[in-house]
């Protein structure tokens, strides 16, 4: 039976402000991208998302970003390689303390927004983001976009590299994301998010912003938690999956 993991972005709240409704997305996502306080989060929001995802039995991973609050972590910046590595570590470390105290663990690594980006064809960065993952200690998994330099840079660390797609953004032809400030860049049709999503977990191709098909092979399907409609959608998708036969399942 084929299966794939379901994961999203959580903790992205500062204070008073909240933008993901993390409860409700838990009781849907296989895995759980936590903001670790460079883009969004702070130390509250982190404890409260590790407590709910480890009571509903949700893995928990570290989404490391460069540190822009401002920005929501997808401005573009230039950190030095070794600064870099050093933040990763801290974060990871950060949400590591959190987890622990829930009574699991962080069990992966995914980078976020600019950060993200950067690291698919940018191997200065790729390579710190690598190198601070394995400061922070273990073999952790990294998830990114099949084909980036990140991935393979993290298998040739021995870190386990997990490759994931997105149902709701365009892909170029090259399969990489079509940049948010482009038209079309956001699938924002529910039903022909939920179409992508099936299609992506069972044939491992999808229809780039072109026309052309391309192949996408994922491991983990990524649902953002800051559409709108999040909740409701990311419902759709696992229903639609399981309908299809997928086993919808953590991949660490």
């Amino acid at each position: 039976m084929t299966s794939i993991d379901l994961n999203a972005d959580l903790g992205e709240g500062f204070g008073r402000w909240r933008l993901t409704d993390d409860e409700r997305l838990l009781s849907v996502v296989t895995s759980a991208n936590v903001a670790c306080g460079f883009h969004a989060g702070d130390p509250a929001i982190m404890r409260r998302v590790c407590e709910l995802a480890a009571g509903r039995g949700v893995t928990i991973g570290a989404q490391v970003s460069y540190r822009d609050l401002a920005g929501f972590g997808r401005r573009a910046m230039d950190v030095p390689p070794a600064e870099l590595a050093a933040e990763v570590a801290y974060q990871i470390g950060a949400l590591e303390v959190f987890a622990r105290a829930a009574g699991t663990r962080v069990a992966y690594v995914k980078p976020h927004g600019a950060l993200y980006n950067r690291v698919v064809h940018d191997e200065e960065q790729a390579a710190a983001v690598v190198d601070g993952v394995r400061l922070a200690g273990g073999a952790l998994p990294v998830l990114g976009l099949p084909g980036s330099r990140l991935l393979e840079l993290a298998a040739k660390a021995g870190l386990p590299a997990v490759t994931e797609a997105f149902a709701d953004r365009a892909y170029t032809d090259r399969g990489t994301l079509v940049p948010r400030g482009r038209e079309g860049a956001v699938i924002t049709d529910p039903e022909a998010v939920v179409e992508r999503s099936v299609e992506l977990a069972r044939s491992g191709a999808v229809t780039a912003h072109s026309g052309t098909r391309i192949e996408v092979r994922a491991r983990s399907l990524c649902l953002h938690g800051d559409t709108p409609g999040a909740v409701e959608l990311a419902r759709r998708v696992r229903e639609r999956l399981e309908a299809a036969g997928v086993r919808v399942e953590a991949f660490a």
